[in-house]
């Protein structure tokens, strides 16, 4: 009998109502025995206990080391509608475990509880999969009390900002899109500063010349766009440009020393309004990059704006991205510093409200505190899956010479720099300027997973606990920023490489910005991401101003704070 001493895994009902059901699963040391009351599993679910009509109080008086709730949208086999249900983890942990190690322990049980390869599609098969996990994987889990809520029916979430696998699948991307100004408009302000002609857009969307050239009338009777010579469209600056053959040279006093890149139409937007004296210059070529450059300042500093003409893998997107930074590098010789400002996804934290990052917040790319690597900025080109069951990666690393932006952006973060007015005056100077620059509502932030089969789940943001206080407002957070379609699309490696590399925000691949950047042997460098989905900053096109917008003045306050030029 003696031998029947040891922790087992007892699962008990603590309380039961017409609609909820509320469970506890405890790891103790107990003696039992079977009997119609208490059920003692052997066999492969040997260890397990489950008492089967105790009404059972933890016995917990502290508050639970970390809790999440989420809803589960299942679907329907006989007519595809949608049950709700809410469900919430509350987490007690042994007191070997670390405070700070908790939210983490608790995070991961939870990925791996929904993991779309096997989630539990009935309470049975939840219930034993908690129990399994606990009593074989997380074994530092003294106390897990679990909460099930029927809610009815209910629409099933958005998709645009979905976690795990809520993305475009490839062969719906491939498919033809219905045309529209919007997307006639997108495709120009994508391709900036290089126009386009009408054959582009009948190759890349599949349209007719005559709904295309529609289309372009409309927008340019809107004042959106203007036809070129020779055929090609552009889009119509709201700020007056000069069209010129090559760059005027600039006296020493104009020469700017800080450079500021950025990937999307709404990007460069943001950028400008954070500047003064502006003057805009425009080099235009039927043959390779068109560039545009934008000259002005911040406070004591003198800046110049440019915008990618395209970004992805494509050898093209690539080489643009490349020689777009190479050439801006080459013409403004006195620059020191680089910014990389725009929208990223950002990566949740389910139980740390610290940790999360959730849309329009910005993730400033700095060295994670806990690792000896220093990189600011990681691209994976390759993930695969070992032996372990974990993950193995070919990962290139940045990290700058200098940390003094870094530094700045610490600094202003833990003394709760006043972010928001660089973003009130943005949107007062983007009064009247196309986009929707002001954060859209926020039920539109919806933290959402696929798990397979037409069901999905949606994860309520962590709330504050302990001494964390939510002080409203813009928050920014320090960490390194991530890159890489072998990670960013998927949902499972997409959480793993951002642990891996304690990455809080990934980017739309900008990898070859900064080999050009570190290739022209600047030292001082700086990726700004203001987070407008939950995948790499390409699919929250609500959210993409707004986000833009943040960014920009995050950039604003940390150039504000460095020591003005000596020259």
């Amino acid at each position: 009998m003696a031998d029947n001493i040891e922790e087992k895994v007892i699962m008990t009902p603590k309380c039961k109502t017409a609609t909820s059901t509320t469970l506890v699963v405890e790891r103790k040391v107990v003696q039992a025995e079977a009997s119609d009351k208490i059920h003692v599993a052997g066999g492969d679910h040997t260890g397990i206990i489950i008492n089967k009509e105790q009404v059972y109080e933890n016995g917990v008086t502290e508050p639970c080391h970390a809790q999440l709730e989420f809803r589960v949208y299942l679907v329907s086999a006989a007519n595809g509608s949608h049950t709700r249900e809410a469900r919430a983890l509350r987490f007690w942990f042994k007191p070997q475990m670390t405070p700070g190690e908790r939210p983490h322990e608790a995070q991961a049980f939870f990925r791996e509880l929904v993991s779309p390869q096997d989630f539990p599609k009935d309470y049975v098969g939840f219930i034993k999969k908690i129990i399994k996990l606990m009593q074989h994987k997380y074994l530092q889990l003294k106390i897990l009390e679990i909460e099930l809520r029927q809610e009815g029916t209910g629409t099933p979430p958005p998709e645009s900002n979905g976690v795990i696998s809520t993305f475009i699948e490839e062969s719906a991307a491939n498919q033809t899109p219905v045309i529209s100004e919007q997307r006639v408009l997108d495709m120009i302000e994508n391709a900036y500063p290089n126009p386009l002609t009408v054959d582009d857009f009948i190759t890349a969307g599949k349209w007719s010349k005559t709904e295309v050239k529609d289309a372009l009338e409309a927008l340019e009777e809107k004042g959106l766009t203007r036809a070129m010579s020779d055929g090609l469209y552009i889009r119509q600056h709201s700020v007056d440009t000069q069209v010129v053959k090559q760059m005027p040279k600039l006296c020493s006093s104009r020469q700017p020393s800080i450079a500021i890149i950025t990937a999307l139409y709404c990007e460069k937007q943001a950028v400008d309004a954070m500047m003064d004296n502006q003057e805009t210059f425009v080099r235009y070529t039927t043959v390779g990059e068109s560039n545009v450059y934008t000259l002005g300042t911040i406070g004591a500093h003198r800046v110049v704006t440019t915008k990618l003409p395209s970004v992805g893998r494509t050898r093209e997107a690539m080489t643009a991205a490349g020689n777009t930074t190479t050439r801006l590098l080459g013409i403004f010789q006195k620059v020191e510093y680089v910014f990389l400002v725009g929208v990223g996804g950002g990566v949740p934290h389910y139980t740390d409200y610290e940790r999360h990052v959730r849309l329009g917040d910005v993730v400033v790319s700095t060295p994670a505190a806990d690792l000896t690597d220093k990189s600011v900025y990681v691209f994976c080109e390759k993930a695969e899956r070992n032996e372990k069951g974990g993950w193995d990666y070919e990962v290139k690393p940045y990290k700058p010479d200098s940390f003094l932006l870094q530094d700045i952006a610490l600094r202003l973060m833990r003394s709760h720099a006043p972010w928001d007015s660089y973003v009130n005056e943005g949107l007062e100077r983007l009064r009247g300027v196309p986009g929707r620059w002001e954060a859209p509502l926020g039920g539109s932030d919806r933290l959402t997973m696929d798990v397979g089969n037409g069901a999905f789940i949606e994860v309520s943001h962590p709330a504050p606990s302990g001494d964390q206080v939510d002080r409203g407002g813009l928050r920014v957070h320090c960490a390194p920023v991530a890159g890489g379609r072998a990670v960013a699309c998927s949902g499972e490696a997409r959480a793993a490489f951002a642990a891996h590399a304690r990455a809080q925000a990934y980017d739309c691949e900008l990898d070859a910005v900064l080999d050009s950047v570190k290739g022209n042997r600047k030292d001082c460098f700086v990726s700004i991401r203001g987070i407008s989905d939950y995948r790499d900053g390409t699919r929250g096109k609500d959210w993409q101003p707004h986000a833009a917008l943040a960014a920009a003045a995050v950039m604003k306050a940390i150039v504000a704070a460095m020591d003005p030029p000596t020259d």
